[in-house]
């Protein structure tokens, strides 16, 4: 039985207001649409400084903004609920006394999950939630389907609600989002892999775990991964699953059959599609289009429109991205690896010896799965940033190691040695806030820096 949302419209208009907490893009998309539905609400941010102060107080006069210290002036009793935004921690004194007071803590997906009414297709995991989720978006397009893309990849998740709704809505949602979240009644979940992230905000791997797998409560459909013992257990007790992997499936399930040299993804008994007219790179990328299928045959798609889809996805950028070919070395950015288990998944799809760059700073991760996967696959390893010497005793002595101080350097470096059919990989394995202002930012910069080299530039 579903419970009852701890935001609800259809009740009667509260005497107390809500309270923001967190103004970044999530939360500036909860106030505006608290606005739009004449719900009264007060906003704060942790931050001394906030770039948009001035214009959340033009757009917003009815509303007031704490900011910093001012925020030891509020009492939360004296809100309905504080809507906390993704990037805001549970453990900071205000969140904290409004738990042991009684106040509901909830997120802009609670909001959200009160209003809409189409079906949703809510995607978790560690890896690879944007891309499975741009990828099953353009399968109901394809279908000629008007969805709603958004939550943790793009558009927030309230800033998708119009005067019309789409046929279906398609959200990727965090482990963050999911904390707040008391409400979930999606029509599809899955919860792809897991692996250790954002240890930084979790006590332990369990708890990281228990958020993502809210995701499955009074679903539909559990789609699951059967090579993830871990995130499959989180979908025990499910009305309805279906799961997808890389072995042959029984039954209705999804995954690959090898075929004389040939690999197919397939559904049951049925071969789908040679895995050579994937765009993707790697077999990771296969568990991405088996789960996309999964969830698109859930949705009723037709195969037709599904398989034209998967031919024609090129994926998205900084995920395993090709950059360039130069004297029979390929250079591939996969800048968004910011934890060792997507760098992991990026090396085993790889067929050719590698140049592995990686290093930034640290979410709380453990780096010995990577240097347990670079064995055998990697000849050379380029270090930068706050965590090159953690990545790098987490390594065999057998492979060789050059910490450098940039990229510029490491891409300098990463050429020296390269040798033709070589792969030349940018797969960090942490976050990139030490030294770029995002994982994208990170991406482009290596980008920039390896076509430099091409001739005549």
């Amino acid at each position: 039985m579903a419970t009852k949302p701890a935001f609800d419209l259809t009740a009667e208009v509260p005497r107390r207001p809500y309270l923001i907490m967190g103004m970044g893009k999530t939360g500036c998309s909860v106030a505006t649409w608290f606005a739009q539905s004449g719900v009264a609400f007060d906003m704060a941010d942790s931050r001394a400084e906030l770039r948009n102060a001035s214009q959340l107080q033009r757009t917003f006069p009815a509303s007031r903004l704490y900011l910093a210290d001012e925020l030891n002036s509020l009492d939360c009793r004296d809100y309905q609920s504080l809507v906390l935004s993704p990037g805001v921690p549970h453990d900071i004194d205000l969140v904290q006394f409004a738990e042991r007071s009684g106040i509901p803590v909830i997120g802009d997906i609670e909001v959200f999950f009160n209003r809409v009414r189409s079906p949703v297709t809510a995607v978790t995991g560690s890896n690879g939630k944007s891309t499975v989720v741009d990828l099953l978006t353009q399968m109901h397009r394809c279908a000629g389907q008007c969805v709603g893309l958004g939550g943790n990849f793009g558009t927030p998740a309230l800033d998708l609600i119009g005067t019309s709704e789409p046929e279906r809505y398609v959200l990727e949602l965090s482990s963050f989002q999911l904390e707040t979240t008391q409400s979930l009644h999606c029509d599809i979940a899955t919860v792809l892999n897991l692996s250790e992230d954002h240890m930084d905000r979790y006590r332990d791997f369990n708890g990281y775990a228990k958020a993502k797998g809210k995701i499955y409560r009074n679903a539909s459909w559990s789609v699951v991964n059967r090579d993830d013992r871990l995130a499959s257990q989180l979908a025990e007790g499910s009305r309805r699953m279906i799961s997808f992997g890389l072995d042959v499936p029984e039954g209705n399930h999804f995954g690959v059959r090898k075929v004389g040299a040939v690999n197919f993804l397939c559904h049951g008994r049925d071969n789908l599609l040679p895995v050579s007219e994937l765009k993707l790179l790697g077999r990771h990328n296969w568990a991405n289009a088996l789960a996309a299928l999964a969830m698109g045959y859930a949705a009723g798609l037709p195969r037709s429109a599904m398989l034209q889809a998967l031919r024609d996805y090129p994926g998205l950028d900084h995920r395993i991205q090709w950059v360039a070919e130069q004297k029979g070395v390929t250079w591939l950015n996969d800048s968004k690896a910011t934890n060792p288990g997507a760098a992991v998944a990026a090396l085993k799809g790889l067929n050719r010896p590698v140049i592995l760059i990686a290093g930034g700073e640290s979410k709380g991760a453990d780096f010995s799965v990577l240097g347990a996967a670079l064995e055998g696959v990697v000849k050379q390893v380029i270090l930068l940033g706050r965590e090159a010497e953690n990545i790098a005793m987490a390594m065999s002595a057998q492979i060789p190691v050059t910490r450098v101080a940039d990229m510029r350097e490491a891409v300098d470096k990463a050429g020296a040695v390269a040798e033709s059919g070589d792969y030349v990989l940018l797969a960090p394995a942490c976050a990139s806030f030490d030294m770029f202002k995002n994982y994208a930012h990170r991406g482009d910069v290596f980008m920039e820096l390896v076509r430099a080299r091409e001739p005549g530039k």
